[in-house]
């Protein structure tokens, strides 16, 4: 499988943060959710791939191209939507297309007049009059309309009314049918991804916790509710965290499987979410 992606070994020092030795690709044709806490390093991986902001170590191959070397090749086969979109204030959205379209040799003047219709944006109005889920919506528009190969997104739906979500994450389903294509979706609404996403890649404080396929992490990873020797020792390596409550004691385990056969009826099974494995978590430190 060809990836249309590659992170190795990607670090990035800040004063109080650092995003530590991140590893992980994508192939073409997928849809990726980067899912993590607020502060983990999400944006950060995201800009390191624009080449917004520069890399302290590793490397970041888009296109089986340098991020850094090959720059402009990449970004004009990139469909980027920041999570707070903004431009010239006092420009008409009309205009802000004249200024953007130039820079896209595949652009569509019919691809962003279409999108323009689908998300009834009024391009006469001055970007600063926008709600800032019209904004997302602009951006999206003009995010679509290059035949961007690699679509990147941070965080896109959060200022999004719940029925245009809904559409948004259809048009992304629809867009990866071309099978060059692949998106990049950074999002703490882990129900979206649940809908639409393929692979899962999770940052916990600037580190990687896991990058797998969906399937993968809904086959593997369970909440077990019961007694006290959940905690016990020999689990370590399979709960992944915990919390104690008034019945007892509820857990996150990335073996349901080995764990159902070792409990057996001691412990009650239910299967995990997205939001479930980010909660646990952050209750113990780890060890998938």
């Amino acid at each position: 499988m060809e990836n249309i992606l590659e992170i190795k070994n990607l670090n990035k020092q800040y004063d109080g943060f650092s995003l530590s030795d991140i590893s992980f690709s994508l192939p073409r044709g997928y849809i990726c959710g980067l899912i993590g806490p607020n502060g983990s390093g999400k944006t950060t991986i995201i800009k390191l791939i624009m080449n917004i902001i520069p890399k302290d170590d590793g490397s970041i191959k888009v296109f089986g191209l340098d991020n850094e070397a090959d720059e402009v090749e990449v970004k004009s086969r990139i469909g980027f939507v920041h999570d707070t979109p903004d431009f010239y204030k006092e420009s008409k959205l009309k205009i802000i297309k004249e200024i953007v379209a130039p820079f896209y040799i595949e652009w569509s003047d019919e691809k962003f007049m279409g999108y323009i219709d689908k998300f009834e944006l009024p391009l006469k109005k001055k970007f600063s009059s926008l709600s800032l889920g019209m904004k997302m919506k602009f951006w999206l528009a003009i995010a679509l309309s290059h035949n961007a190969e690699l679509i990147l997104l941070d965080e896109p739906t959060s200022g999004l009314d719940p029925v245009f979500r809904r559409e948004f994450l259809e048009m992304l389903s629809d867009i990866i049918q071309d099978e060059r294509k692949s998106v990049l979706f950074s999002t703490h609404i882990t129900s979206d991804l649940d809908r639409i996403a393929d692979y899962i890649t999770f940052i916990k404080n600037g580190k990687l916790v896991f990058s797998k396929t969906k399937d993968e992490i809904f086959d593997n990873y369970g909440v077990i509710k019961g007694g006290d020797e959940i905690t016990n020792a020999k689990y370590e390596n399979s709960i992944c965290g915990y919390k104690k409550t008034s019945l007892g004691v509820d857990a996150l385990t990335n073996n349901i499987q080995g764990i159902k056969t070792s409990l057996g009826d001691k412990a009650i099974y239910e299967k995990a979410t997205l939001e479930d494995i980010m909660y646990y978590t952050d209750k113990k430190e780890t060890k998938a």
